[in-house]
């Protein structure tokens, strides 16, 4: 099936997530595979948005590390150990973090000199357990604020609705 990515640029940001929302549990709909998930949403909010760098970061290691799952845009970070950068941070804190200045924030880890904003939101099971986080890039500073927190998080109850 053939699908159309949306732009969501011009839209308000709470009409924008509704959207996403919609298209995400359309295009999902009878899928259970988490990675193609992953895969399917960050495309969706990369080119929808069109954000810098749009991506997750799988937990590995018995919840020690992060390793990039499925993303759009240059290269990522390939590990990224609990507790380090925004990244690690979010993961250990098991919830989201804003960032509006990476340079900043202690420990930020560049994987892309161009990114200036960021935010990274928790990713859960069924169970309650942490799978992956989710990470987004702005060259923009100060890209993100709750509405972006509120309307991510509703997309990725999709991971608790549907994988344990």
């Amino acid at each position: 099936m053939a699908e159309d990515t949306p732009d969501l640029t011009g839209l308000p940001k709470s009409d924008a997530y509704q959207e996403l929302a919609t298209h995400v549990d359309g295009v999902l709909d009878g899928i259970t595979d988490p990675v193609a998930a992953m895969a399917t949403i960050a495309a969706l909010v990369h080119h929808g948005f069109r954000h810098l760098w749009t991506g997750f970061y799988r937990v590995v290691n018995d919840g020690q590390l992060l390793r990039v799952g499925p993303y759009q845009g240059t290269l990522g970070c390939l590990e990224i150990p609990f507790g380090k950068g925004v990244c690690g941070t979010a993961a250990a804190r098991a919830r989201t973090v804003i960032v509006e200045d990476v340079h900043a924030f202690p420990g930020h880890i560049t994987c892309d000199s161009r990114s200036r904003s960021e935010i990274v939101l928790p990713v859960v099971d069924g169970r309650g357990t942490l799978i992956a986080v989710f990470d987004i890039d702005s060259d923009r500073v100060a890209a993100f604020d709750n509405a972006d927190q509120i309307g991510l998080e509703r997309v990725l109850t999709w991971f608790h609705r549907v994988c344990d």
